[in-house]
């Protein structure tokens, strides 16, 4: 938990799985050694086909008779042509009280273990009380939509943005784009020749509502300008 006087400009492993978990299009469920593609997610995402309980707390006497062990695989791939598309894998793990219906017409109750994130960073263990205490974030369905927007409609705006960027991108830079967007700010991957990194250029204040992200954007735009303007490029 961040301490309150931290701004934060990054979201938390569990954020980051709720986002991930809420904006899947697909998924692999993994269930009496078997792999099923679920592909139906749009506009439901994973927690529209399955819904994420507590584990049994009863006496070891009174849980059902089958409880069938079952695993969630999850892939987030960057909306944006950048290099290295994989941004991060979430694997929740659990159990069924019923063998898992891939054509089941409800949600299909999960008992539920663990959420790994695996990223960049490192594997991050995720509780379910830390995943629902989680804000789902308000850019979260909206992400892949908005960058593609950008990048196929407003590319001059991307050299605008490499503006904030501190200190200023060489110039063995071959390419920079938009690569992830979150209500705390934006991301972009600047590609060199044998390598490539991220830089962060925050939001003012995170985004509580999709209707903040434009005017969050704009200002980093302005910010960008009124840099150009005065000569200062954060050289």
């Amino acid at each position: 938990m961040r301490p309150s006087s931290t701004r934060a400009t990054t979201p938390t492993a569990a954020e980051r799985v709720r986002a991930i978990l809420a904006a899947a299009h697909s998924m692999s469920v993994v269930s009496d050694g078997v792999s099923t593609e679920v592909r139906r997610l749009d506009g439901t995402g994973a927690m529209g086909h399955f819904h994420l309980h507590p584990p049994f707390e009863g006496t070891p006497g009174a849980r059902t008779a089958m409880r069938i062990p079952v695993r969630l695989e999850l892939t987030d791939i960057a909306p944006t042509p950048v290099r290295d598309r994989l941004r991060a894998r979430v694997t929740v793990t659990g159990l069924l009280a019923a063998p898992y219906d891939a054509e089941a017409k409800e949600s299909t109750c999960l008992e539920f273990g663990q959420a790994v994130l695996e990223d960049d960073r490192g594997r991050t263990y995720v509780t379910l009380h830390t995943l629902q205490a989680a804000p789902l974030d308000p850019i979260a369905t909206s992400e892949a939509s908005m960058l593609t927007h950008l990048v196929d409609d407003h590319s001059e705006l991307v050299p605008l943005l490499l503006r904030l960027v501190h200190p200023h991108p060489d110039k063995g830079m071959v390419r920079a784009l938009p690569v992830a967007m979150d209500r705390y700010g934006i991301t972009l991957r600047l590609e060199h020749p044998r390598a490539h990194h991220d830089v962060r250029l925050p939001f003012k204040t995170p985004v509580t509502d999709i209707n903040q992200a434009g005017p969050q954007i704009h200002a980093l735009l302005t910010t960008a300008r009124r840099l150009s303007h005065s000569g200062n490029l954060l050289a």
